[in-house]
């Protein structure tokens, strides 16, 4: 296996192990959590900015064009993937906290991570221009739809995703990614200039809002409050809606007839959940101390599908030079 792709060599991985490590070492609490808190807002706003001014605008109109592809991807990501998020939480209440259930919902209704979706793609040999806008794109909805989807259907469970949490969105994520949009004519080409550096923001953003959310759940027992059987029906669960993530998003794609590049593109912006919107958004929905239940779920999910992603990859590029 090519090294970059090797599980331990992904920088992401290590930022969320060391993030999750340090808040059970040492979690901010009291005064240090509410400072805490102000930097991650802080730092998302920073990270929504960027993404405003690295997402160009001939992207979004190029892949809005190719219905055929897209509005079948937005309904599996945004329809599909939420409902089996919301039948596998009904299925965690039964043996888990109602926050860490909750989390397979909120996990359903995140968009794919745009890099690890392309990446995956260009091994297995798919359609990667498709990939790169088709993420982006889920991304950007997913700013908008995630939060009001994730309401609807967690029902009372979400009560406390009122006026506050609409207002926290548009100011820390949607305002800056505006301003961002607005600004790329001037800074698109700086950035992509600088794409290594730019990504080591993204790392450190989501490793400060992980580190916060876990701190929280800490402070109210995350490691000590379940089990052996309930840590393992939390990892057979998310191995299960990986599974049928995954399947499903290949299914679809043959159903549709896409060809085998576009199927392959669709498959890994289908299948896969982004810690880069998940971690930063639940740390404007939740509070401090239910926030790291809530993206626990996620977290395991994030992991597990870089996991199997790389071998996947390679065993579809391997039938299609075969073919």
């Amino acid at each position: 296996m090519p090294r970059r792709f090797a599980f331990f060599s992904d920088p992401m991985i290590a930022m969320l192990v060391g993030a999750t490590t340090l808040a059970v070492l040492a979690p901010a609490t009291g005064e240090a959590q509410e400072v805490a808190r102000i930097v991650s807002s802080g730092a998302i706003f920073v990270l929504f900015l960027v993404n405003g001014m690295r997402i160009a605008r001939g992207e979004i109109a190029r892949g809005l064009a190719n219905w055929r592809f897209f509005a079948p991807l937005f309904l599996w990501v945004f329809g599909a993937m939420p409902l089996l998020g919301l039948g596998l939480s009904t299925i965690a209440a039964t043996i888990m906290p109602p926050m860490l259930a909750l989390g397979f919902l909120y996990c359903g209704t995140l968009p794919s991570t745009v890099q690890s979706a392309t990446s995956y793609t260009s091994l297995a040999n798919g359609n990667v221009a498709l990939s790169v806008v088709g993420a982006a794109l889920l991304n950007i909805a997913g700013v908008f739809v995630t939060a009001p989807l994730f309401a609807a259907l967690a029902g009372s469970e979400a009560a406390e995703l009122g006026t506050d949490a609409i207002v926290r969105i548009g100011v820390i994520l949607i305002f800056p990614f505006a301003i961002g949009q607005v600004l790329q004519g001037w800074t698109i080409d700086w950035l992509e200039a600088r794409k290594a550096k730019v990504a080591w923001l993204d790392r450190v953003v989501i490793a400060i809002a992980v580190y916060v959310a876990f701190s929280g759940a800490v402070e109210q027992g995350l490691g000590t409050r379940f089990g052996p059987g309930e840590w393992a029906g939390l990892i057979t669960l998310v191995c299960v809606f990986l599974l049928l993530g995954t399947l499903g998003a290949w299914l679809i794609g043959g159903f549709l007839s896409l060809a085998r590049a576009d199927r392959i593109a669709f498959l890994f912006a289908g299948a896969q959940k982004s810690v880069a919107i998940g971690a930063p958004l639940a740390a404007i929905l939740f509070p401090v101390e239910t926030a790291g239940f809530v993206i626990a779920p996620l977290l395991l999910y994030h992991l597990l599908q870089l996991v199997i992603a790389a071998p996947l990859a390679q065993k579809l590029a391997r039938f299609q030079s075969l073919g």
